[in-house]
């Protein structure tokens, strides 16, 4: 069953890239539960809607969301921390978005938004979603109902914080 308005946001352990290269591990209720947070997720880094679309909207008007209360604006994928942190430097979002590596779709799979793209070669994925999350509460949810990049866009994510 998927999260929901009002749920608390799950509390495991993703991975991010330490300045040193090394993986360190964090927990979602540390990263995701204090202040005002946007997540978004997405399908897999370097892939096209994700690298064209969705990340670049988020670094290009993360201001405007800390401008509104944002403290923190964060991406999580079912991917390793190398490939998150090195999308990140791709995309020129490093020290704008925390990039969260849910290699084993455990956060995915505990906010009940995982996908099957197996057929697609990918194995299991994260659904396309942005959430606002209060102190770890979940205040918006939005789960792209069909494939690209719209209700979770940071443009319309902007009309929810």
């Amino acid at each position: 069953m998927a999260i929901s308005v009002g749920d608390k946001v799950p509390d495991v352990e993703v991975k991010t890239l330490g300045a040193d290269g090394a993986p360190q591990t964090v927990r979602t209720g540390e990263v995701l539960g204090t202040g005002k947070v946007v997540l978004f997720a997405v399908p897999g880094a370097f892939t096209p809607g994700c690298s064209k679309i969705h990340l670049p909207g988020y670094v290009q008007h993360g201001d405007e969301m800390k401008a509104k209360g944002v403290t923190t604006i964060a991406c999580i994928a079912v991917n390793d921390p190398w490939v998150m942190q090195a999308w990140a430097d791709a995309q020129g979002a490093s020290g704008k978005i925390v990039m969260l590596a849910d290699g084993n779709a455990e956060f995915t799979k505990a906010m009940g938004l995982e996908a099957d793209l197996s057929g697609a070669g990918l194995g299991t994925r994260s659904q396309r979603y942005a959430a606002v999350i209060e102190d770890g509460t979940v205040t918006s949810l939005e789960v792209e109902p069909n494939p690209g990049v719209n209700v979770s866009a940071c443009e319309a994510m902007l009309t929810k914080v």
